[in-house]
């Protein structure tokens, strides 16, 4: 039986505000490795500690892919990653499908990567901090929330096993992977319909039947 659920924040509950800030990072940085790995560096340096702003944050960043961090590129940064969160919404489904869940008693934690206030201003925007039991934000943590580590603290504050509880997420490598490999049964929100997992759904709504 599940008693809780651990959701992933942008592209499975939240709308992000730009086209994905990542991709546009990887594109202006120009840096010569694959998308994929370039991710999981960037997030390790970006998203996992408190930064004095986010100036600082992309000079790390740029030092750490041995690039410059050239002021004009710094800006444009800064200006992609303030409109993620400025102009993000929830998914239409999302807050009636949380109050729902609330309602049958099944516990809700928020599991993201995320830079300091990044996250946290689009969920008082929208009055969600009040339905989640536990929010797990990487840059506070110092921890990606793929990690086994992660899982084993969000389970502890639910005071729940790992079998009684759903990852939903829209990240195959991160979120599925991430939770299969702690034995957590997981959901991939496909809105699109480009993903091929077993476990899928369209929307959030569709998340019942896996209840």
């Amino acid at each position: 039986m599940v008693k809780g659920i651990i959701f992933d924040f942008w592209g499975t509950i939240v709308e992000q505000g730009t086209y994905s800030p990542l991709r546009q990072t990887y594109k202006i940085l120009r840096v010569r490795m694959p998308f994929s790995p370039f991710v999981v560096k960037f997030e390790q340096v970006f998203m996992t500690k408190k930064y004095e702003d986010q100036a600082t944050a992309f000079k790390e960043v740029c030092k750490s892919f041995n690039l410059e961090c050239k002021p004009f590129v710094c800006d444009k940064l800064i200006g992609i990653w303030n409109s993620c969160k400025l102009l993000a919404k929830p998914y239409n489904e999302t807050i009636d499908v949380l109050k729902e869940l609330k309602q049958k008693g099944i516990k809700l934690a928020l599991s993201s990567n995320s830079p300091f206030n990044n996250v946290e201003p689009v969920l008082e925007k929208f009055d969600m901090n009040a339905l989640f039991d536990c929010v797990n934000l990487s840059w506070e943590t110092g921890k990606l929330k793929h990690e086994p580590d992660t899982f084993d603290s969000i389970l502890r504050k639910l005071k729940l096993k790992h079998g009684e509880v759903l990852m939903v997420g829209d990240s195959i490598e991160t979120d599925i992977a991430g939770a299969e490999k702690s034995g957590i049964k997981a959901v991939l929100v496909d809105r699109k319909g480009r993903r091929e997992y077993e476990n899928k759904i369209k929307d959030l709504t569709e998340l019942k039947e896996f209840l």
